[in-house]
């Protein structure tokens, strides 16, 4: 069995090709992708050249971890059913090809164990669900009422404004750039040079700007939390004294559970949190090398979605 894959061969040097995959055992399940989402935050770092070290990291690789589809072989046993639309996290299946995270791809094998069944009604707007369960993650218990600071209004921060309103508080988000701060969401998305407040008592960065957090603190509540949902290519440093007499907290937010997923899953099938208006752009995936540029280079763009159904 092979299939067409979106390769980094080399840092700014994509493909499409054709690769062997490695063949299903007892426990995996087969999976034809329709569409896989473009992230601008571990993707971006991929494409660039950028990535920290990272276990697995090398080239070449298939990049990708927001890809869903329909299982077209599995084991009568198996947690997936033949003909159910599915979430894959991504895959290793592609022999001396790393798969890192390896969904960008029109087929994939993967543990069944590991995909997780999404309503077929979503179509593409189920590639998001690693963002809300990422979003989930870092947003912890809020207290209803409670008024946190989200830095950053990408898709992420979104999904994140959004679950905070869904738990009964009423975010605030920092965004610069105006393209991305227009609109009616709900709450208020402002530059953070206009906005007066000293009093948060959280503040959750998505922004990925590991020069941002003497910022931060300033604007931090004595006892306050800041918690880092971003990925951050620099070292991240901070002036003491400031962070001492907020007697500060910093919380790292680690890579989703499947608790997560199994929440915002919940809160998706139950109408309180919404998927829509979060994807803006799409491209066949033969044109996978234009996306990739677009997807990081454009600030109109939210979310680009491969859609791998008429791939051959």
């Amino acid at each position: 069995m092979d299939a067409l894959a979106v390769i980094l061969e080399n840092p700014e040097h994509l493909s499409v090709q054709r690769l062997v995959l490695t063949p299903p055992g007892d426990a995996d399940a087969v999976v034809a992708v329709a569409w896989s989402g473009i992230s601008t935050g571990t993707e971006r770092l991929l494409w660039s050249g950028r990535m920290p070290p990272f276990p697995g990291m090398g080239y070449p690789l298939v990049p990708g971890y927001e890809s869903v589809g329909t299982v077209v072989e599995a084991d009568s046993g198996a947690s997936v059913r033949v003909g159910q639309t599915v979430y894959v996290p991504g895959a290793r299946c592609f022999g001396a090809v790393r798969g890192l995270f390896g969904g960008a791809a029109s087929h994939l094998v993967a543990p069944a164990a590991r995909l997780v069944p999404v309503d077929g009604a979503l179509g593409e707007r189920a590639c998001l669900l690693a963002l809300a369960a990422t979003a989930h993650r870092a947003l912890g218990r809020p207290v209803p009422g409670a008024t946190p600071l989200i830095v950053g209004h990408g898709v992420l921060g979104r999904l994140l404004a959004r679950l905070t309103l869904a738990a009964g508080a009423a975010p605030t988000v920092w965004e610069t750039d105006p393209v991305r701060a227009v609109g009616d969401h709900g709450y208020a998305v402002v530059a953070p040079d206009a906005d007066p407040r000293r009093d948060y008592a959280t503040i959750t960065d998505v922004s990925g700007n590991a020069a941002g957090l003497d910022d931060l603190i300033a604007c931090l509540a004595p006892g306050g939390e800041i918690v880092l949902a971003g990925f951050y290519e620099a070292p991240l440093s901070f002036a003491f004294p400031p962070a001492f007499m907020r007697e500060a907290r910093i919380r790292i937010s680690a890579e989703f559970r499947p608790e997560d997923t199994a929440a915002v899953t919940r809160l998706i099938d139950d109408g309180r949190l919404s998927l829509d208006g979060l994807i803006t752009h799409r491209a066949p995936a033969a044109q996978a090398q234009d996306a990739y540029r677009t997807a990081f280079a454009d600030p109109g763009c939210l979310k680009m979605i491969l859609d791998w159904r008429d791939a051959a």
